[in-house]
């Protein structure tokens, strides 16, 4: 008698592709699929691999073409260094990436996912080939025997890959010089790094030897977030069920027919789908594209491969899985100009164009004046008046450079800061105590706005203003009249 539970916690329809009806782990060993999109991809993603590889390795303007330097917090991007102050630069470039990913995904669809993902760049053309090479592939007559051991040197191989990616990996963080130092001395000399290291390695071997296409299913948010992007006329795979259903294969007659004998069957008109589940079978997430479009699908085009090769065999056009659109399938046309395609490369046209002024304009240095706490003013034993605050340089050169600090056009003003010029090395930020002093009379009016100046004598000169308290010189006010008062007459 069935366990009334059972039907209790079943679910009607599929949860997702990895799991199985009762809720276990539904394993994933895609077929491989060769056509021209498979030859194309690996083109891609070999390619990838190689610029991801070297990127860390090459220098421009004499600096890494990439370092992310969170300790010093410095963004070295193709040879030109951003620091925490460039906050409104960091802000465009992200909105930029952003809302381009917004409009390649309204044209072209997952086509990052499928193409240039490294989650799917390296289990599709590094891990599963290493699997498929060790274990045999799926539905070979590769024998099987050792198969123990051939898991072994399986998972060995996956530790040293992933040795290798996890230390380009952290040359992209530490740079090329100090990752190389680091690999010939022993781990008790830089043990967080180290620690990194062995974390990051760990990771990818629980990535892509167990855990594998659950990140794009259930790990990753742009699958659930295509469903906002997309719209009935991007870019996706789909399946042409005008064409394709109803699906099966022709029947042919189980008995012999003699000269003349009609066969008494009904003539069923079938689509050009055979029924073939290939490209079921070929399907990294294990998806029916059949179904119509699912977030687990990543625009991979293995199942384009898999049934243009079918339609080859048996003499049908080419095409019944193809890249297409919503409504070319279902209405026959599709719509290129839309309000999205029009407003998304406006906008970005908008960014692009303030960021590359705001990085024209960004000089090589920048100072900020800041008020020290305390009493805004404070009167000295000798009776002057003293203004307290800090000047803070950047230095965004490469070279170390000295800064002057001085007041304009106020010669009753005295300037007094701890080391004048102020050294700063390349790429440092150094804060000096500045005090104002100034004689009580000189505030015939308080606050008052003064300018600093701050420059390097060369290229460098920026002036900025300073609001300074005193006490208000009563002798230099305009005295108060005394009103008349009306008299008896």
């Amino acid at each position: 008698m069935p366990d009334p539970s059972e039907s209790l916690l079943k679910p009607n329809e599929r949860v997702l592709s990895t799991l199985n009806a009762d809720g276990t782990r539904r394993w994933l060993k895609p077929r491989l699929s060769h056509g021209k999109f498979l030859t194309a991809r690996r083109a891609v993603a070999y390619a990838l691999i190689l610029i991801f590889t070297l990127i860390p390795h090459l220098r421009m303007n004499g600096k890494p073409m990439v370092l992310l330097d969170i300790i010093k917090r410095e963004f070295t991007i193709f040879g030109k260094t951003f620091l925490p102050t460039d906050t409104l630069l960091l802000s465009l470039l992200l909105l930029i990436v952003f809302l381009s990913i917004f409009l390649i995904t309204a044209m072209l669809g997952r086509v990052w996912c499928g193409w240039a993902c490294p989650q799917m760049v390296y289990l599709e053309f590094v891990y599963r080939p290493l699997e498929r090479l060790f274990e045999g592939a799926p539905g070979s007559r590769k024998k099987k025997s050792h198969m123990g051991l051939r898991k072994v040197l399986r998972f060995v191989t996956y530790f040293l890959v992933s040795a290798f990616i996890a230390h380009t990996f952290l040359a992209y963080f530490v740079g090329t010089d100090n990752l190389r130092q680091w690999i010939f001395s022993s781990p008790h000399e830089h043990p967080i790094a180290f620690l990194v290291m062995a974390a990051t390695t760990g990771l990818m071997m629980f990535d892509f030897g167990f855990f594998r296409e659950q990140v794009c299913v259930v790990v990753c948010p742009y699958a659930r977030m295509q469903s906002a992007l997309l719209d009935r006329d991007s870019m996706i795979i789909t399946y042409d069920y005008n064409r394709g259903e109803p699906r099966g294969k022709a029947k042919r007659p189980k008995k012999k027919l003699e000269p003349g004998e009609a066969l008494a069957l009904p003539v069923v008109e079938l689509g050009d789908c055979i029924d073939c589940t290939m490209c079921v079978q070929t399907c990294p997430t294990g998806i029916d594209i059949r179904e119509g479009l699912q977030l687990e699908c990543i625009g991979c085009a293995q199942c384009i491969d898999a049934c243009d090769s079918v339609m080859s065999k048996i003499g049908r056009p080419l095409g019944l899985i193809r890249y297409s659109s919503q409504r070319a399938i279902e209405d026959g046309e599709s719509k290129l100009i839309r309000p999205r395609v029009i407003v998304y490369p406006l906008i970005l046209t908008v960014l692009i164009t303030a960021f590359t002024i705001v990085l024209l304009n960004k000089s090589d240095a920048e100072f900020l004046l800041l008020r020290e706490r305390g009493l805004p003013f404070q009167t000295m034993s000798s009776g002057e008046i003293m203004n307290q605050m800090r000047v803070r340089i950047t230095n965004r050169t490469d070279t170390d450079a000295v800064y002057s600090v001085e007041i304009i056009d106020q010669p009753a003003l005295i300037l007094e800061v701890g080391q004048n010029p102020v050294p700063v090395p390349a790429g440092e930020q150094v804060s000096e105590r500045v005090l104002i002093k100034a004689d009580p009379s000189y505030f015939d009016v308080s606050p008052k706005t003064i300018t600093i100046r701050v420059s390097d004598g060369e290229e460098f000169s920026k002036d900025k203003p300073f609001i300074i308290h005193g006490p208000r010189n009563r002798a230099s006010a305009p005295t108060e009249q005394p009103k008349e008062t009306p008299s008896d007459g």
